[in-house]
C-alpha cells in the first residue's frame, strides 16, 4: 500500500505533517503501509525550508519536482509534467492531496489521468467567489477526486449538493488543528517580544497577504489608516511578506504602534497569536487557529471558505470596508466579542481517523 502525500505550498505541509505521525504509527504495528512525500516545488522560501521541516519534524522530502514560478497555466504544466513522469516511473497506489493550492488540483487530475484513484484532504470547502484561484483549484480538484476528507458538516453538504454519495465523504475533522495541539506546547517566543516589550492580552497581530488587499493602494492605505487609528494605545505586530513591505514604505504607511517584521517560523508565529488581544487577517488557516486558542479574529474579507469559524468560532468576517474595523474594534474594546467554540472533531486526532479510512480504502472495506 504505498501513497503518494503531495505538499507544494508552506500550508500543505502543515496539513500533511500529522497524516505523516499517522501513517508512522501504524507501520509500528505492522501495518503495510508506505508513502512518498511529494514536494512540487511551487513555494520555496527559507521558512519552507530546514528550520520548518525540523520545527514541525516533517521528513525530508522524498521527491522535488521543482516546479518553481511562473504564471499560473506555467506553474500547473510544470507540476502535471513533473507528477506525470514520477508517475509513469514509479506508479503509486493512491495520490492524496490537501488543501486548495495549484499544486492540488495538478496532481489530482494528473494521478486520474493515469487511472490512479485520488483522496482529497480539506475537500468540499466553498468560498462562492470564482475570483479567487483557490476556488477554482478547490472545484477542479473535488470533480475528480474518489474519496473526501471533510472539515465539516458544511463542506458535507456542499459536496452532497455536487452530487457525491455519502459512502465517499469521510467527515474526519481538521488536521491542521492536528498540527497545533501537537505543537502548542513548543510555541517558542520570538525575537520581537523582548525588542518591543510585548506583554500578553496587551498587542495584536496581523498578516495580509491577499492581492486585493495589499496589491492595491488605495486599498491597502484605507485599512492600514483605520486599524492604526482604531487600535487604541496597542502595538500593532505585523509579520510581513517583503513585497507588502515595499508598497507599505512606497505609500508612506508608519507609526511608533505599527512593527513590521520579518516573516515568522510557525512556532513562532503561533507563540503571539496564542497570547495576542486579537488578531487581523485576511488568511483562511490563522481563523482555525484562532478558534481553537479562543483568540478574537477579524477577517478582511468578503467571504469565507471557512464559516464555522464564525458560526462556531471567535472568527467574524468584516469585509475589506476600511469602515468596518471600528466599529469591530470598538467591540473588542468593550470585552463585547464573543467567546466561541471548537468545531466537532477539532480535537487533534483527525490524522488518525484519515489513515484508518485509507487502509480501509486500499484493502477494498
Amino acid at each position: 500500500m504505498y501513497i503518494d502525500l503531495i505538499a507544494g505550498a508552506r500550508p500543505n505541509f502543515m496539513k500533511i505533517a500529522p497524516i505523516i505521525d499517522a501513517i508512522k504509527e501504524e507501520q509500528k504495528k505492522g501495518t503495510e503501509i508506505d508513502f512518498r512525500l511529494v514536494h512540487t516545488g511551487q513555494h520555496y522560501d527559507k521558512n519552507m525550508s530546514g528550520s520548518f521541516f525540523e520545527q514541525l519534524g516533517i521528513p525530508a522530502p522524498d521527491v522535488n519536482l521543482g516546479a518553481g514560478g511562473g504564471t499560473q497555466a506555467e506553474q500547473t504544466a510544470a507540476i502535471m509534467t513533473g507528477y506525470e513522469k514520477l508517475l509513469m516511473d514509479k506508479p503509486s497506489d493512491l495520490c492524496l492531496v490537501v488543501g486548495d493550492v495549484t499544486s492540488t488540483m495538478a496532481c489530482a487530475i494528473t494521478a486520474q489521468k493515469m487511472h490512479i484513484p485520488v483522496a482529497h484532504v480539506e475537500a468540499g470547502i466553498r468560498s462562492g467567489d470564482w475570483s479567487m484561484p483557490e476556488e477554482i483549484n478547490r472545484l477542479a480538484t473535488d470533480a475528480v477526486t474518489n474519496y473526501f476528507f471533510t472539515t465539516s458538516e458544511i463542506a458535507n453538504e456542499n459536496l452532497r449538493k455536487s452530487g457525491v454519495e455519502d459512502e465517499r465523504i469521510f467527515y474526519v475533522g481538521n488536521t491542521m488543528i492536528d498540527t497545533l495541539l501537537k505543537h502548542r506546547p513548543r510555541f517558542r517566543k520570538p525575537p520581537v517580544w523582548d525588542e518591543i516589550g510585548l506583554k500578553v492580552k496587551e498587542y495584536m497581530v496581523m498578516t495580509l497577504h491577499r492581492p486585493a488587499n495589499v496589491d492595491e493602494e488605495e486599498a491597502l492605505k484605507g485599512l492600514m489608516d483605520e486599524l492604526i487609528a482604531n487600535t487604541r494605545d496597542l502595538p500593532l505586530v505585523f509579520p510581513v511578506h517583503p513585497r507588502t513591505a515595499k508598497m507599505l514604505e512606497k505609500l508612506g504607511i508608519g507609526h511608533e504602534r505599527l512593527h513590521m517584521i520579518e516573516p515568522l517560523g510557525y512556532l513562532e508565529f503561533n507563540y503571539l497569536v496564542e497570547r495576542s488581544k486579537a488578531v487581523v487577517t485576511d488568511s483562511g488557516g490563522i481563523t482555525e487557529e484562532t478558534t481553537v486558542m479562543g483568540i478574537p479574529c477579524m477577517t478582511l474579507r468578503d467571504n469565507t471558505e471557512r464559516p464555522e469559524t464564525i458560526t462556531v468560532g471567535t472568527n467574524e468576517l468584516l469585509g475589506t470596508n476600511p469602515e468596518a474595523i471600528k466599529p469591530a474594534m470598538d467591540k473588542l474594546f468593550a470585552d463585547e466579542w464573543k467567546k466561541g467554540g471548537i468545531p466537532e472533531m477539532w480535537d487533534g486526532k483527525t490524522s488518525g481517523r484519515i489513515v484508518e479510512s485509507l487502509i480501509g480504502i486500499l484493502n477494498g472495506e
